[in-house]
């Protein structure tokens, strides 16, 4: 057990949860030893490093990791700024990776290509729960074994988007179709725009990213005015794609919505729905797609495809544990009926920790995006109410470890209790971030430096509406 005490834990993945991971273990007193593929922290990040994230600051910065920074003498952005995805990675996740404790643990383009137990495969049992873990490595030096205490998997689902096929497989002919094909959120309007300018484009999916390309794409269209969009949804409404609109107490998510509308009435997106593709074809100047529309054979000749249909966790160097999933979501069972997107539309998710993300094998969890499985409905400050609650019970602070307490933005679909005027944009520089005991940012920020706070003593404010704030102790 002696031996076991002075192994690390292993992180996988050093975004934005694996590295808050990392934090609460240093602040804990516990050695990280985080392995990122990407050769760079927060690599999936930066692949749509130009879109504007719709939650402020607030809500992408965890606790542990802003009071590691705060005694750094970091400087904290503007905690009512809706960053991008290169300036999170800038100005918040690189400044943490070259934090002391977090630093000399982490190993880029590391990519881990298998975990199990030492001395034993999947089946075995004598003295399983007191072996260490062995993850398995590679990199450019080539392939290595470290051993761990624990393992904490957050390494996210971005490297494995899903595929045109309403099955959940590649239609015919998608592989070979793959140069004028783009997965996520391509930069349109930036480095990609030759690829997207007077061009025929179709978009398939039904969520913000595919607002997000929808609206860039009209920006271009602004400047190229050739540039015709047609996006494809797989169901017959478009309600859940709108959201909250007015209600959303995440401003910028509400007004993707609003402003697709807008574009909708204008006529400058053309609407697809219900769609599916049969096929595409490669044509010498483009692709023609074979579908059906609402039921009935249609067809639509177009030169590039932007497929934002959702991602799917990689297990594949996970078979050697014992892990429990859900068979549809692909998540915890516990966690599975809380996320299903058969269910949940809302955006409202009841607050979890270890007891929720809890598998088999002892030691052994998953966070952040991949904890969701299939499911599309993560935000980025669940995965660091996660990894706090996972990082106690690994300490063994179990009281703590159960007595889990997330506040989230809701839609507004659920919820139109609007706050309008000063209410909503809060004192001292607005509301503390999220998983803060703090009444604002000035009383997070002092905190952070080890004063008592700034003295406002006004209580935590509200985001635009009614927080949800669920809390459950099971001690």
């Amino acid at each position: 057990m002696d031996m076991m005490a002075n192994l690390p834990v292993a992180v996988i993945g050093a975004g934005p949860v694996g590295l808050a991971a990392a934090a609460h273990l240093v602040e804990r007193g516990i050695r990280p030893l985080i392995l990122e593929r990407g050769e760079s922290v927060g690599a999936a990040l930066l692949d749509w490093g130009h879109v504007r994230v719709f939650s402020p600051w607030q809500y992408n910065i965890d606790a542990a990791a802003r009071a590691l920074l705060g005694h750094s003498g970091w400087t904290a952005p503007d905690m009512r700024g809706l960053p991008t995805g290169g300036e999170i990675v800038r100005d918040y996740l690189a400044p943490l990776a070259a934090l002391p404790g977090i630093a000399d643990n982490l190993k880029l383009g590391a990519e881990v290509t298998a975990i199990t137990r030492q001395g034993h495969d999947k089946v075995a049992n004598d003295g399983r729960k007191d072996a260490p873990f062995v993850i398995g490595y590679r990199d450019t030096c080539g392939e290595h074994r470290v051993l761990a205490r624990a393992v904490i998997d957050a390494s996210g689902t971005w490297s494995r988007p899903n595929p045109i096929g309403v099955d959940g497989l590649p239609v015919p002919g998608e592989g070979a179709a793959c140069g004028r094909i783009a997965y996520g959120i391509p930069d349109v309007v930036g480095k990609a725009r030759d690829s997207y300018a007077d061009k025929r484009v179709l978009i398939i999916g039904g969520g913000h990213s595919a607002i997000n390309v929808a609206l860039a794409l009209m920006e271009l269209q602004d400047a190229a005015p050739s540039t015709e969009i047609f996006w494809a949804l797989r169901h017959a409404s478009v309600d859940r794609l709108l959201g909250g609109g007015l209600n959303d107490q995440l401003p910028e998510r509400g007004a993707l919505g609003l402003a697709a509308k807008q574009a909708m009435a204008d006529g400058r997106l053309n609407m697809l729905a219900a769609f599916a593709v049969n096929r595409i074809e490669m044509e010498s100047e483009g692709l023609a797609v074979d579908a059906s529309l609402a039921g009935k054979p249609f067809s639509l000749a177009v030169d590039r495809i932007v497929v934002t249909t959702g991602f799917r966790p990689d297990l594949s160097f996970l078979g050697e544990i014992r892990i429990a999933l859900d068979p549809a979501v692909e998540a915890p069972p516990a966690l599975a009926p809380l996320i299903d997107p058969n269910f949940h539309s809302c955006g409202t998710v009841p607050a979890h920790g270890i007891r929720d993300l809890a598998h088999p094998e002892p030691g052994f969890t998953i966070v952040g995006s991949k904890s969701y499985g299939r499911a599309p409905t993560f935000l980025m400050a669940t995965g660091y109410e996660q990894v706090r609650s996972v990082v106690a019970d690994i300490a063994g602070d179990h009281v703590a470890a159960r007595e889990v307490r997330l506040v989230l933005p809701e839609t507004g679909v659920c919820s139109a209790d609007v706050v309008t005027g000063s209410d909503s944009e809060g004192c001292c520089g607005g509301p503390a971030p999220a998983n803060v005991d703090a009444c604002c940012i000035e009383d997070a920020d002092a905190k952070a430096k080890g004063a008592s706070g700034c003295g406002c003593a006004t209580g935590r404010p509200s985001v635009g509406a009614k927080a949800t704030e669920a809390v459950r102790a099971d001690a």
